[in-house]
């Protein structure tokens, strides 16, 4: 029995689209008081000439994304063709899109387009007939004195680009974002939740949730072998809180030392140490969490030893013997705080709390793919806008320390896949900070990137970090460098422009 049948051109069925055929949707129009859009098929036969046909919003809910991709472009063409008016001092000087050539040649004045006939109906297919395949209606060339032909090159058509001026893209707009809550509510942990009051779009579909990195070609994890955990600590250890002395816990062999604890001769010994490149094993370090027992209202917040500074964060791991709930493994469990993506009324996506946060709270990690220092590169030269950079994040945390080049440093790619912390913005004065966090001391290349609230953030409040990470305060550039994105972050210490 064939997989797939043709359906008669006659009686176009009503189904959900085979996603896999979907090359783009083009445009979109109002038919019997139904949203409509035109796909364009992938065809292996004549490229002028690929199937297209209209569709409703129900049977393209398998691929929302590719309505998405169109109604957010007409959004964007729309707003690049404003020209220089009283009202507007805006002036776009671009190559248009092919939607705005042929927009501007069929609507470049009233009297043209007042005098333009009423568009007649316009067939349901094009270049080809309807298939199915497992009960899904894709299209695939055909020719025929019956089939209507029409050249890709002319498509949106003048009666195309009148029909979809007056056509509405609600039932769209309202069936992406309950596809992207409905993704949201299956993401583990607590809840995250999508909010927008100032318009009808929705963050894109195409944005994939990732619970770990995703290690892409030429990225390498040190060998599982090369982790090492902590033999000397138990669970039962002082106050059965897993790890409880610093100097019998391994893990913290590469941790900070905590120099107000030693005296002259200590000092003098850990500086002959660390010009050797030497254990530090011994020396007197701390814990980065709160535990219970000490500050309960704080369990799992940060110590200010940690937060005040910027060393790395070094968790225990599996192989140790302090237990699963030892008080130095937070970051590795996941968030456990609830979240809201909404809009802004000026930066687009923003991240805040729905739950008080105390000081040196774990929020998240950044997440993403981690690719070579070279296709950073390349990523970033064909991005079309310089804020590409704010996605990109390299892993240079010991590249002094260990010696390592700059084309040997992996960078985190959070544009299309991550986690809720892709949308947390800049401020020159930020409520957040990102930490170094490793749970295997011997791996200087692959580690977490973990957002800890820097003080007390109320429920409900914007969460941002600085995305130049700096340590010491940044000089305030007399002049933006070419390309350099105004900030707006609107802080008392904004530095005025991003990526100088």
């Amino acid at each position: 029995m064939p997989s797939h049948v043709a359906i008669p051109i006659s009686t176009p069925t009503r189904r959900r689209v085979l996603i896999d055929r979907v090359e783009a949707v083009l445009c979109h129009r109002s038919k019997d008081g139904e949203e409509q859009y035109l796909v364009r098929w992938k065809n292996n036969g004549d490229a002028e000439y690929p199937p297209l046909s209209w569709h409703s919003v129900s049977d393209l809910a398998r691929c929302l994304e590719y309505v998405q991709d169109y109604i957010e472009s007409r959004s964007i063409s729309q707003s690049l063709l404003k020209r220089k008016s009283p009202d507007n001092e805006t002036e776009y000087e671009r190559r248009p899109s092919p939607f705005e050539r042929q927009q501007s040649v069929t609507y470049q004045s009233t009297s043209v387009a007042s005098v333009l006939p009423s568009p007649a109906p316009l067939p349901d297919i094009y270049n080809g007939v309807f298939d199915s395949q497992h009960t899904l209606i894709f299209a695939r060339s055909s020719s025929g004195p019956s089939i209507a032909r029409l050249s890709i090159q002319n498509v949106p058509t003048p009666e195309m680009l009148q029909a979809a001026r007056t056509a509405i893209t609600e039932k769209a707009a309202a069936a992406i974002r309950q596809e992207y809550t409905r993704r949201l509510k299956r993401l583990p942990g607590v809840p995250i939740t999508l909010l927008n009051l100032h318009d009808a779009s929705t963050p894109s579909l195409r944005f994939r949730y990732i619970t770990e990195y995703i290690l892409r070609d030429g990225v390498y994890k040190a060998d599982p072998e090369t982790q090492e955990g902590c033999q000397q600590c138990s669970t039962n250890m002082g106050r059965s809180i897993g790890c409880e002395y610093t100097k019998k816990c391994e893990c913290l062999e590469y941790a900070a030392v905590d120099t107000s604890r030693l005296d002259d001769e200590q000092l003098e010994l850990y500086k002959a140490v660390q010009a050797s490149g030497g254990s530090t094993m011994g020396f007197p370090k701390k814990f980065p969490y709160f535990a219970e027992g000490t500050k309960i209202q704080r369990a799992g917040c940060l110590v200010r030893f940690y937060l005040d500074s910027r060393n790395p964060i070094y968790e225990c791991n599996d192989s140790c013997m302090c237990g699963p709930y030892c008080r130095n493994k937070n970051v590795q469990f996941g968030r456990t705080v609830e979240l809201e993506i909404f809009r802004t009324t000026q930066r687009g996506w923003g991240l805040r709390c729905k739950e008080d946060l105390h000081e040196g709270q774990f929020i998240d990690t950044y997440r993403g793919e981690i690719i070579t220092d070279e296709e950073a590169d390349r990523r970033e030269a064909a991005a079309t806008s310089k804020a590409k950079g704010s996605y990109l994040y390299s892993l240079d945390k010991f590249q002094e320390s260990e010696g390592l080049a700059d084309e040997d440093i992996y960078v985190v790619d959070g544009e299309f896949m991550g986690g809720p912390t892709k949308f947390m913005n800049h401020s020159c004065e930020p409520n957040c900070r990102q930490y170094t966090v490793s749970y295997n001391k011997h791996d200087c290349r692959v580690y977490d990137i973990a957002l800890f609230a820097c003080e007390f953030i109320p429920k409900g409040t914007e969460l941002t970090f600085d995305y130049l990470d700096k340590e010491d305060d940044v000089e305030v550039p007399s002049s933006p460098s070419e390309g350099a994105i105004l900030c707006l972050c609107g802080t008392e210490k904004c530095r005025r422009w991003l990526w100088t």
